[in-house]
């Protein structure tokens, strides 16, 4: 099993994990320089950094492209299969991304996008096959907001991982235009917040076999910015 842990020591205490305003070298910085998470970075519409990333078992896939796997634009492919532009997290397991400097805010409809690799089983749109992941917000790391996620609904109020991806950087469909994305969409209006600068996915379900276990994440964009 191929496991993978990224850690950032700082200031967001995150169980001893977090971005800091400075911390070690990773691909976005050498050391003693701002880390790409920090407020004063520069801010992206889509993930751009990883806070923390706590893989469960039988995770592995996509980790030998982690972290710039989850960054930028999807790469969906629709209702017929699966995109393969992802990172398994694995049984239960947990990764937290920031946008640079930036933060999502409270809009009118939904404020960010998270999206997977789900699709049609046989072309069904009462067949999706999908791994479900808890989703949360946090303003300052230390804070979670906690979507809550209706698992055994369909579809699955609240959760990530269900709705397929149409959203794709190489065929220009925006990520940030929920009208034409796919994608599970969020509202902060729905947890009575405002702002939150870092996202949180947790696998709920554990599906799949090694290394692709668990929720399989592609992308997360902001469809309202503080930062345009």
């Amino acid at each position: 099993m191929h496991r993978v842990m990224v850690v950032f020591l700082g200031a967001l205490g995150l169980a001893g994990v977090g971005c800091g305003d400075e911390g070690p070298a990773s691909s976005t910085g050498t050391p003693n320089e701002p880390h790409a998470c920090s407020a004063d970075a520069a801010p992206t519409r889509t993930a751009s950094c990883v806070v923390a990333f706590e893989p469960g078992d039988d995770a592995g896939f996509g980790a030998d492209r982690f972290p710039e796997v989850i960054y930028g634009e999807p790469l969906g492919n629709g209702t017929t299969s699966g995109g393969l532009d992802v990172l398994s997290l694995g049984r239960g397991g947990s990764i937290v991304l920031g946008f640079g400097g930036n933060a999502i805010i409270d809009g009118e409809g939904p404020d960010f996008v998270v999206f997977e690799n789900p699709f049609l089983v046989s072309d069904d749109p009462n067949n999706v096959y999908a791994e479900l992941a808890e989703v949360s917000v946090s303003a300052d790391g230390e804070t979670w907001h906690v979507f809550p996620c209706a698992e055994d609904t369909k579809p699955p109020a609240g959760c990530a991982g269900y709705a397929p991806v149409f959203a794709n950087g190489d065929l220009g469909v925006s990520s940030i235009d929920p009208s034409v994305s796919g994608g599970d969409t969020f509202d902060l209006a729905e947890l009575g917040i405002e702002e939150a600068r870092f996202v949180r996915v947790r696998d709920l379900q554990g599906i799949g076999a090694a290394p692709s276990a668990g929720f399989d994440l592609d992308a997360i964009a902001i469809v309202h910015p503080k930062v345009p």
